[in-house]
């Protein structure tokens, strides 16, 4: 979830999260289709803690960004809690990404909490990593649920960004190790402006 896009991003959360579609696919997922999304989930024994900042509480209607001013409201709420790595950049320029399952957190709240793993995404060509984290190691089916999650996400997005004229392709790349993702991404040094691409 871009900063910089926040009326999209978060609307387009709610919607997945909360529109008839999504709930009726997810309720239409066969038991052999959720077995074989679980089985992509490899949730290690190394799981990297790391500080994320909450950004959109679960539940949430309001986008905020780090100095708390609201980005936008949404019609629909955030399925789980939404935030960032403010030490790391990815690889779209933006802060790192990271989910956090379980309970609502307040906005603005700041723990270290363990990444057990990560989704990729592609979002106008470019790669775009969400760490998924927990206080507790998640279950193979709970992760296997934000990965079909993100791919009706990526395909609502595919569409937002057609309407709106945006090149580039859209999908979900699937699960990846937590480690891997912050490898790929870049510390960040001094003070930040917001990412170099516009959202």
């Amino acid at each position: 979830m871009r900063r910089g896009d926040a009326g999209a991003a978060v609307s387009d959360l709610g919607c997945a999260a909360r529109s008839g579609g999504y709930a009726r696919r997810m309720r239409a997922q066969p038991i052999d289709s959720n077995r074989a999304e679980a089985s992509r989930c490899q949730v290690t024994g190394h799981a990297p803690e790391l500080e994320v900042v909450i950004e959109v509480p679960r539940g949430s209607f309001l986008k905020r960004n780090l100095a708390g001013r609201i980005d936008f409201v949404s019609p629909l709420p955030c399925p789980f809690n939404y935030g960032a790595v403010p030490s790391h950049l990815g690889l779209e320029g933006d802060l790192l990404d990271a989910l956090v399952l379980g309970p609502r957190l307040r906005f603005g709240t700041r723990l270290r909490v363990r990444a057990w793993g990560a989704i990729t995404l592609t979002d106008r060509g470019m790669a775009d990593d969400k760490l998924v984290c927990s206080v507790e190691r998640p279950s193979r089916e709970a992760c296997a649920e934000v990965l079909r999650f993100f791919h009706f996400y990526a395909r609502c997005k595919a569409l937002l960004n057609a309407v709106k004229r945006r090149p580039g392709r859209n999908a979900c790349e699937g699960w990846c190790d937590a480690a891997d993702a912050i490898a790929r991404a870049r510390p960040l040094q001094g003070p930040w402006s917001g990412p170099p691409v516009p959202f």
